[in-house]
């Protein structure tokens, strides 16, 4: 599997993230040193450290509100390093292709934005420059990974991630440690079985643990549903796509439907928020609930870890937090390890002025070989990134891209590849996502749901055609 290969390659040199994702808030930010340079009349080479005039400016979206201010910071680094002008946008949670859509429409349209894979591709190849011949491209230590078009290059990942069950170490311990305790270690938790004889056992004793659910909350605010109607819906289809050994289907059995719903069921029902109250409840209230003690484990991904580490009152020590595997109840599954792959491709506008395309390129270059911006990709967006330019000491010291590096490097263990990059469209997950939260709060029947999510599916792949 092409993923082992980066594991051996990528993880020696830099060890997600990410989307895939959650604030409540859409951002526009332009970076202060490229609007006061523009305003001045300032130059710079686009090198680091020239005086030649700069040429070029770069407009980035930004998919993940969770990094936002990030990245706004490091614009400023590159305009400051540069002199060219950067301007960055970070879109809502779940808004990211409407606000590309608008955004591309006016007259200075994003020059740097991002596609989530063959699907996202679709939509945008008219504006997608083919990057084949770039420096960038030729650092990629795994080229399958890219988006191609026949001999094209149109999206280049720019970061690997996992996700899988966040959990406290220590009210792990403190649990396997009382009487009856159904296991006592976490390498007795094996399977879906192990996994919910655990957890019921300690939501019945979470006075005990000194926690209000097992579970933090599972959110389902407007655009905050990502984690069940993505993340979690990619393990039945990566089963389903494995039985048929295909990377895509324009009709969906959803034969594993029933393992979806163990896990689904687990989550809701052994949560510190009562499940009719999901629809309030968002991703960042989840994290926090972990970090402040509340719950002892949370789905999310490697990207996660800031939302832990910087919420006030953090309770939880960094030394305690771990991964555990999604498990639904499959066959085999104890040889399962954690979901690790990438939606994040980076592509340039083809539509741009020219001097703006190269200024971009120039940009992303810059970010995966310069020491600046890789202290950054390192160490600030937490980014295990793909390329052969970072040494064996420049990987995040975070202990879930630790996490990563574990499991992918596990030989015993095969990784869940990510195949949500092939569900027909957003409105498709936004149907799947409401279809839950009235499964979750008791109006709606599990086979209506199971139903709609194939006809949905069905719809919208034809859609695409």
């Amino acid at each position: 599997m092409k993923l082992r290969k980066l594991a051996a390659l990528t993880l020696a040199a830099a060890v997600a993230a990410g989307t895939l994702i959650g604030c409540s808030s859409e951002k526009a930010t332009e970076t202060t040193g490229a609007e006061q340079k523009a305003q001045a009349g300032e130059t710079g080479s686009g090198k680091t450290g020239g005086t030649a005039e700069a040429k070029g400016q770069i407009y980035y979206l930004n998919f993940k509100p969770e990094v936002a201010d990030i990245w706004v910071e490091l614009a400023e680094k590159y305009t400051a390093e540069t002199g060219v002008p950067m301007k960055v946008q970070t879109a809502a949670a779940g808004t990211y292709e409407q606000t590309l859509k608008s955004e591309a429409a006016k007259k200075e349209p994003p020059t740097l934005f991002q596609i989530n894979g063959p699907i996202g591709y679709k939509s945008w190849a008219k504006y997608c420059k083919d990057l084949k011949d770039t420096a960038i491209y030729g650092h990629l230590i795994d080229k399958d990974m890219a988006v191609k078009d026949g001999d094209g290059v149109y999206g280049i990942p720019y970061v690997v991630e996992g996700y899988g069950i966040i959990y406290n170490d220590a009210v792990m311990k403190k649990y396997f440690a009382l009487d009856g305790a159904k296991a006592k270690s976490m390498d007795e938790i094996k399977n879906f079985d192990s996994l919910k004889a655990v957890v019921e056992d300690m939501q019945a004793r979470k006075s005990d643990l000194g926690i209000e659910g097992v579970f933090a909350s599972t959110s389902f605010a407007p655009g905050e549903d990502w984690r069940w109607q993505t993340h979690l819906a990619n393990l039945p289809i990566y089963y389903e796509y494995k039985d048929d050994n295909v990377s895509d289907k324009d009709a969906i059995d959803f034969k594993y439907a029933g393992n979806f719903k163990n896990i689904f069921d687990l989550y809701i029902h052994n949560s510190c928020t009562d499940p009719k109250m999901a629809g309030a409840k968002t991703v960042e209230d989840s994290m926090a609930e972990f970090a402040l003690g509340k719950a002892a484990m949370v789905q999310n991904g490697n990207w996660g870890w800031g939302q832990v580490s910087g919420v006030d009152g953090n309770t939880v020590k960094e030394e305690d937090v771990k991964f555990l595997p999604i498990y639904t109840g499959m066959s085999g599954e104890e040889k399962q390890g954690l979901c690790i792959g990438t939606e994040n491709f980076f592509s340039i506008n083809s539509q741009a002025k020219e001097e703006d395309q190269k200024a971009s390129i120039d940009f992303m270059e810059w970010l995966f070989t310069s020491d600046t911006g890789k202290d950054y990709v390192t160490n600030k967006l937490d980014f295990i990134a793909p390329f052969d330019t970072f040494s064996a000491d420049e990987k995040p010291a975070d202990p879930l891209a630790k996490e990563i590096d574990r499991y992918m490097n596990d030989g015993d263990l095969y990784s869940v590849t990510w195949n949500f990059t092939s569900f027909p469209s957003q409105t498709f997950k936004d149907n799947f996502g409401a279809s839950l939260l009235q499964y979750a709060q008791g109006g709606k029947d599990w086979t209506a749901v199971v139903d709609d999510m194939k006809a949905d599916w069905a719809n919208e792949k034809a859609m695409t055609k």
